[in-house]
């Protein structure tokens, strides 16, 4: 997967930064009430990572020990953000491949990749590292696996309903409640889902 080259040699598509929320009437089971951000989105394709949906069995001490990048005695003593760091299921694509998406207070040169002037996109183990140290960056999420579309597939699932957009804010990104950012997502454009779901395969 190549980022830059989704980003057209750099240039922001108009989905960089926003959420993808899927209707009730989403034909891929896998995206179910799934709520994605998009981190890069042009002419060559879109990636994105889902933000509700939680990594089975798997936290982020324990996720740690098992990279050997702590002890098992380390891991019960880190530092709370770091405790607390959310590990998620990015998507269908490369699962076991982390990214950590972050607050833009922390970067990596040559590493972070700014999706918005708030969020950052990081793939190195580095920001591991400094997040176990308590010195990454004060909101972040790991997500194992990711999402992508080819040229032009995400114009058509939109042009299909298969997905609404809206802008991302930090706090339903890096919110702990997983189950209910689909529904605050909705409550962001005004939609309530109760009458969504009532209208889905109406018309």
């Amino acid at each position: 997967m190549k980022l830059d080259k989704i980003r057209g040699g750099g240039k922001k598509g108009f989905l960089d930064g926003h959420l993808l929320i899927a209707m009730p009437s989403m034909p891929d089971e896998r995206f179910s009430r799934s709520v994605i951000y998009i981190c890069a989105h042009s002419d060559e394709g879109a990636m994105g990572l889902v933000v509700n949906r939680r990594a089975q069995n798997l936290n982020f001490p324990e996720l740690l020990v098992q990279l050997d990048l702590i002890s098992r005695d380390q891991a019960i003593r880190l530092p709370e953000r770091a405790a607390s760091t959310a590990v998620l299921s990015g998507g269908p694509v490369e699962p076991t491949r982390g990214f950590v998406l972050h607050s833009a207070d922390f970067a990596i040169e040559n590493s972070t990749l700014p999706v918005s002037g708030q969020i950052g996109l990081t793939i190195t183990v580095d920001i591991l590292k400094a997040i176990a140290r308590g010195e990454g960056p004060d909101r972040a999420l790991l997500a194992l696996g990711y999402s992508s579309w080819a040229a032009g597939q995400l114009e058509t699932e939109l042009q299909a309903n298969a997905w609404l957009h809206a802008p991302a804010t930090e706090d339903l990104l890096f919110g702990t409640d997983q189950e209910r950012k689909y529904d605050a997502a909705l409550h962001m454009l005004g939609i309530d889902p109760v009458f969504l779901s009532s209208e889905a395969g109406h018309g």
